[in-house]
């Protein structure tokens, strides 16, 4: 399994804030469901996992405790690690869990994935500068990089 092999990718199509005033703000603007701004499909939001190296790149939504002014890609999670442990666990109903702690971002606490047996998958990020935040979406295997010419 891809879980096992530590070697997949995480897609995101949606994301689900903790935070009551950005939940609040989204169902008070006209003719714009939170659910559809919220949508993240047909997007490359992503966690590509691999045996010596993390990606993530997912928006976020909610209050940040230490904003980075002037440069919003901090404010989401967009970044890279070679400095992490993976353990991974089965539940009693055979989903995976895989728990990610990022030991080389200082705002990244621990990412957490569980993986339903029909693919799809449930991610929360746990952060120290911000509330947390989680993802629903489907695993993926990681597609092999070609060797530039």
């Amino acid at each position: 399994m891809m879980v096992n092999a530590q070697d997949f990718s995480f897609r995101a199509q949606r994301a689900n804030p903790t935070n009551y005033d950005v939940i609040n703000v989204m169902t008070s603007l006209p003719n714009a469901p939170a659910t559809r701004i919220l949508d993240l499909s047909g997007s490359n939001y992503s966690i590509d996992l691999k045996n010596d190296k993390l990606d993530v790149a997912l928006p976020y939504f909610g209050r940040v405790f230490n904003p980075s002014y002037g440069n919003t890609a901090q404010n989401s999670y967009r970044f890279s690690s070679k400095d992490f442990t993976v353990n991974k666990s089965q539940n009693k109903k055979g989903n995976w869990i895989v728990k990610i702690k990022v030991n080389d971002q200082s705002t990244v606490d621990e990412i957490t994935i569980e993986v339903f047996k029909n693919g799809k998958a449930f991610t929360s990020i746990r952060s120290n500068d911000r509330q947390p935040i989680s993802y629903d979406g489907y695993i993926t295997k990681n597609e092999e990089q070609k060797a530039q010419p």
